[in-house]
């Protein structure tokens, strides 16, 4: 696992989970994983199609989700393809060829392809190792997205018995986890829900005024950065793509009133990155596997939070630093509702306009909003601070709002707790609206009370009061506002309520800033980039397939200036080391002849020049594992000595002991654990760890039942 994760793809060490779920794929057991976009869902299987023996078919929902991740894959050196409605008929006969004759480790298909019962009886005849079913979501009727199409997959484990089924998807509550696992059958899969946060993401929310004028001048700060900006209707996507080109922005629309013609066209231009920026509705992005989006803008409200997660999800996928952005105005609520109005099924309508509150909560209340969205999956965010996002990073004052609070809730119960909260606003400001005064609200004693203070001041006020549930909203078309005992016991001067008011912090926090994200050289980044582009439109793949931001930003940073350097830079497989490895390094070089005065840092000692392709040799990282171990070392110490991961240092120390080298057990597993787990492995005559783990319930870890696995399967040999 780990020289294949060096070599084709080009990394060290794995992401949280990544190993664990391939462990339990190559064991042939079912897994349902929950992994946030950019962590590395797509690895779990491309990893074990290059180890398997057969194909994994990957049932995808889009078209160009399928071509972007082919085209990754073929450029790692896996053989790969898909079959979908863009093929011809001798196209797809052709694929159908390679898969027969064993010669594809991957296929993407459509849900549509799998409903076919001629391409299930195709299947039958060929070596399937695994079927990977990615957005798996689009399965629930209880998911944000659910897609009938996929009901074709409900029983598949049925069909096809002996292959193992592993179910993949960014966003699922516990309740659509458990129809997922359901509706797909299945059997007692290892699950996996990781966490939800994205650290590189920069989560920020601001009140939208002038919105044309905002976007201008956040795109002018990020010039040249590719990034997504959604909006609600096709004619604002229109609108706005058409004024930002008119402004000197690369923008193009994207939408379903498009022709597919030219959503396809826009889509494969901005992954090129031949436009900066796409304008879309949310019919744009789950199938895009762009890695270097650098900001994803929500310029209305979005529908809930499910999808607001997904869609700010396909920035940063490389890990490096990225903005989320929603601007917020609350004239976008009622546009909300009208939509949900329009659903005609009485449960899902009221199950939309809760979904819709939870949303306007996030947007609304001053708390961490990686807090609240890690809280809305079910995960404890413990940080005091995340450090990014704009209420952890703001000046933030403690304020008494006992008073206000008094005089809005007086409003609210004058008039009978029957009125929104743009009248109650209107009263407390005194407005002269033909409303309030048919309704004689101009007489009640708060009417203007509040007039010292703007209309942004008292909708801070009540979103606090609704936050802090002094205050309460009943109905769904025309919701009204009710005091809660809390808030009689505040307006009545039993209680006092404070509230953190944030300030403009007068400085631009960028995404990443101050978490750990190395600065770099952005004169060669900007070189590196304009080279990768250049070789992208050669072999007609999106940038980022060539190298991603993150491997361009470290050549930055290292300045690689032989191809044993070059192998060290994390994405840089055998594959691309091969086609592209030398380019870059002249690029380098001719960089750093032209600007002198640059220091670069000292790297590592490089290895023989015979070294094949100029990479150390497969074993030398094990070889000094095993140093460090016969020095007295801990795993866990010699991970903290090498910059590892724990499991990667486990997993050196397993093949050592498959290889017969001196390795003193009695320090990694005590005889008498070794002999309970050994005898466990003989009763259940397999070698899957995780029924070993289970029948233990705790005491024996992971690490442990590997090793004594290494030592049985090697005295086994």
């Amino acid at each position: 696992m780990i020289d294949t994760l060096k070599k084709v793809f080009g990394f060290e060490a794995f992401r949280p989970d990544q190993e664990a779920v391939i462990e339990n794929i190559l064991e042939k057991r079912d897994v349902f994983a929950v992994m946030p976009t950019g962590g590395g869902k797509s690895l779990c299987y491309q990893l074990p199609a290059r180890i398997m023996e057969g194909a994994v078919i990957v049932i995808s929902p889009l078209i160009s989700l399928m071509k972007d991740q082919v085209d990754a894959a073929c450029e790692n050196g896996i053989p790969a393809a898909f079959v979908n409605s863009s093929l011809s008929a001798a196209e797809a006969s052709a694929v159908y060829r390679r898969l027969r004759e064993g010669s594809l480790e991957l296929l993407y298909i459509a849900p549509e392809r799998f409903a076919m019962q001629g391409f299930r009886d195709m299947l039958g005849t060929v070596r399937v190792s695994l079927f990977a079913v990615d957005e798996a979501h689009c399965i629930s009727e209880w998911g944000h997205d659910f897609r009938p199409d996929y009901l074709s997959l409900s029983g598949i484990t049925e069909t096809f018995p002996g292959i193992p089924v592993a179910a993949f998807t960014a966003t699922a509550t516990k309740k659509v986890q458990e129809d997922i696992i359901s509706r797909l059958g299945l059997r007692s899969p290892f699950t996996v829900r990781a966490s939800f946060n994205r650290p590189n993401l920069f989560y920020r929310v601001k009140p939208k005024k002038g919105l044309e004028r905002q976007l201008l001048e956040f795109l002018e700060s990020h010039a040249g950065e590719p990034g997504i900006i959604y909006r609600t209707t096709r004619d604002s996507v229109t609108a706005l793509a058409r004024t930002l080109t008119d402004n000197g922005i690369r923008a193009l629309p994207y939408h379903a009133g498009l022709t597919q013609e030219e959503r396809k066209r826009n889509q494969e231009a901005f992954n090129r990155d031949e436009a900066a920026v796409i304008v879309a509705t949310i019919a744009f992005g789950m199938g895009i596997d762009k890695s270097n989006v650098r900001f994803v803008i929500h310029a209305d409200l979005p529908r809930n939070i499910e999808g607001y997660y997904q869609e700010t999800g396909r920035a940063g996928r490389d890990g490096e630093p990225a903005e989320c952005i929603l601007f917020f105005g609350r004239g976008d609520i009622p546009r909300r509702r009208h939509f949900i109005e329009r659903i005609p099924d009485e449960t899902e309508r009221a199950v939309a306009a809760e979904k819709l509150c939870q949303m306007v909560k996030y947007a609304s209340h001053n708390v961490c909003r990686r807090r609240h969205l890690l809280g809305y999956f079910g995960e404890d965010y413990g940080a005091e601070n995340c450090n990014a996002c704009d209420i952890c990073t703001g000046i933030v004052d403690m304020v008494d709002i006992t008073v206000d609070a008094q005089i809005f809730m007086s409003a609210v119960s004058r008039t009978g707790q029957r009125f929104g909260i743009r009248h109650i606003i209107d009263i407390v400001t005194g407005a002269d609206t033909r409303r309030i005064r048919g309704l004689r609200h101009n007489e009640i004693r708060t009417y203007g009370a509040g007039r010292h203070r703007d209309r942004m001041h008292w909708q801070f006020i009540v979103d606090e009061l609704l936050a802090q549930e002094a205050v309460y909203r009943e109905g769904d078309r025309y919701p009204v506002l009710k005091l809660t005992e809390k808030g009689r016991g505040i307006l009545f001067g039993k209680e006092k309520i404070s509230a953190l008011k944030r300030q403009d912090p007068g400085r631009k926090q960028r995404a990443g800033a101050g978490d750990g994200f190395e600065p770099y050289d952005e004169a060669l980044f900007r070189k590196l980039r304009a080279l990768r582009k250049k070789l992208a439109d050669e072999h007609q793949v999106p940038p980022y397939i060539i190298f991603s931001d993150r491997s361009l930003h470290e050549m930055c940073r290292r300045y690689p200036a032989s191809l044993p350097d070059m192998a060290r830079i994390s994405g840089v497989g055998d594959a691309k080391l091969k086609r592209y490895g030398e380019e870059f390094i002249r690029q380098i070089k001719t960089y750093l002849d032209e600007t002198p005065g640059i220091s670069v840092p000292a790297g590592e000692p490089s290895p023989p020049p015979e070294t094949r392709k100029g990479r150390r040799p497969a074993g030398e990282t094990i070889e000094k594992t095993y140093e460090l171990f016969g020095r007295g070392h801990s795993p866990g110490e010699i991970a903290a000595m090498r910059n590892l991961s724990v499991s990667t240092i486990t997993a050196h120390l397993e093949q050592l002991i498959l290889n017969g080298r001196d390795i003193d057990m009695d320090r990694l597993v005590s005889a008498e654990k070794r002999d309970a787990i050994g005898r466990m492995f003989l009763t259940l005559q397999s070698w899957q760890l995780n029924p070993v783990i289970e029948h233990f319930s705790g005491a024996v870890s992971y690490e442990e039942a590997r090793f004594v696995r290494a030592t049985l399967r090697r005295g086994s040999g």
